[in-house]
């Protein structure tokens, strides 16, 4: 009832309707909530933002706000605010095992600059870790969420961590790519199996054995089997019955071309004896070879048989995080703006889908309006500052403006080529 009576009073019942608090109050009291985090006040002091890359001078800082367009201003998350850095920031809760739990991971995030390359994933970290030196070497359990990268890359991650090994999820799974808030869930039950949900539709699941490649595979190929001596492996064969015409190999590669004329102007004293030049002869089929037909023997390819991996040690704690303690954001990112908020580590996946529509769904829509009309307002500037056609007397004023935009790209070469090569490093990591 202490959880209760707390989330009640972060939540604000007085402005929601009794129904609605009643719901979440029965839902809040069977639900054991390990973190949740809605960057309410008091939030810093929940969060220490980490000095790596900071002797760098490449730690970037977080803003509080809730975006440029939004359907609340009063609901604030953390965002990032400047381009070309490293961002790294963890909170602490209680510790605990999700050994015969359901683990639900969940939170929002928005990508406000309409991101072309970067992550927007979090992580969960075992055991102590120094949270000052919070980085991308730091060892985690769990890294889960979107990351867009050009065309190619536009997926959620899910990556497991056994034995301190990473192992990334092998089903693909779509991220959104727009400049809205979406929330991203991920569910780990005692049995083994996941979900992976976004704006709370299950997008995939499955289980841990068959989904991720942690475990050695339960069948390998006999590697003491041979394929026998007699086995026939021929699908097709020559035709024994079918012969080679008579006069075939008389047959001429090349004929004389029948419309080839002698020159008028050709002396044979002098050009010598003229002949007409050659074309390949179309009733030429190159070197004869018996036709094909189905081998009567055929047994199909041999395949050696399958039987159990004497490497494998079956784990049935394959899903079992023994002590979660840290909820982390680690990100390098060439253009920032992306906005975290609604962090939530719990046993309940139904807490956590009332938790996503009380927050993403209560402000989605107004959300959506605040958008369009901020691009509706941009593209009204674009507009007005479109070049109009000008006349000659402007070219020099052109030219000027060339000059300048080649400086400005020199200066931003460098800056670019570090960007990139970062940004390769970061996803290889990955």
């Amino acid at each position: 009832m202490a959880i209760a009576q707390r989330r009640l009073q972060i939540m604000n019942p007085n402005c929601l309707s009794l129904a609605i608090a009643l719901s979440l109050l029965l839902v809040i009291s069977s639900a054991e909530v390990f973190f949740e985090e809605r960057f309410d006040d008091g939030w810093e002091s929940r969060w220490v933002k980490s000095d790596w890359k900071k002797d760098e001078n490449m730690a970037g800082e977080w803003n509080y706000t809730a975006g440029k367009w939004n359907g609340d201003p009063n609901d604030k998350g953390i965002q990032t605010s400047e381009d070309f850095r490293f961002y790294a920031v963890s909170a602490e809760f209680p510790e605990f095992s999700n050994k015969d739990k359901t683990l639900v991971f969940q939170f929002s995030v928005k990508h406000e600059q309409k991101l072309d390359c970067g992550g927007g994933y979090m992580k969960l970290l075992s055991g102590e870790i120094d949270q000052k030196k919070f980085g991308g070497e730091t060892p985690y359990s769990i890294m889960f969420g979107p990351d867009i990268c050009g065309y190619s890359t536009k997926k959620v991650h899910a990556i497991l961590t056994y034995n301190g090994t990473n192992h990334l999820i092998k089903k693909e799974v779509p991220c959104e790519t727009d400049q809205l808030t979406h929330v991203y869930t991920f569910i780990l039950r005692p049995d083994a199996t996941y979900s992976i949900l976004i704006d709370n539709e299950e997008k995939q699941s499955g289980s841990v054995y068959s989904d991720w490649d942690i475990l050695p595979p339960k069948k390998i190929k006999d590697p003491e089997a041979k394929k026998p001596e007699d086995w026939d492996d021929k699908e097709y064969i020559p035709d024994p019955e079918d012969k080679k015409p008579e006069g075939y190999d008389d047959i001429p590669k090349e004929i004389p071309d029948p419309d080839a004329k002698k020159p008028e102007d050709w002396d044979d004293e002098e050009d010598g004896e003229w002949t007409a030049p050659t074309i390949p002869n179309p009733e030429y089929k190159g070197p004869w070879k018996p036709k094909k037909i189905k081998n009567p023997n055929y047994k199909g390819k041999w395949k050696a048989p399958m039987i159990d991996n004497p490497d494998l040690k079956d784990d049935p704690d394959l899903y079992v995080f023994p002590n979660l303690k840290y909820v982390g954001v680690e990100l390098w990112q060439v253009k920032s703006g992306t906005l975290f908020d609604n962090i939530l580590v719990s046993d309940d996946p139904e807490y956590a889908k009332k938790l996503a529509e009380e927050t993403w769904g209560k402000h989605k829509d107004a959300e959506k309006a605040a958008f369009d009309e901020a691009e509706k307002e941009r593209e009204e500037e674009e507009s007005k500052d479109d070049p109009v056609d000008s006349d000659a007397e402007d070219g020099d004023d052109d030219a000027d403006d060339t000059k300048d935009d080649e400086s400005d790209d020199d200066k931003s070469d460098s800056k670019e080529d570090i960007a990139a090569s970062v940004d390769d490093d970061a996803h290889d990591e990955l």
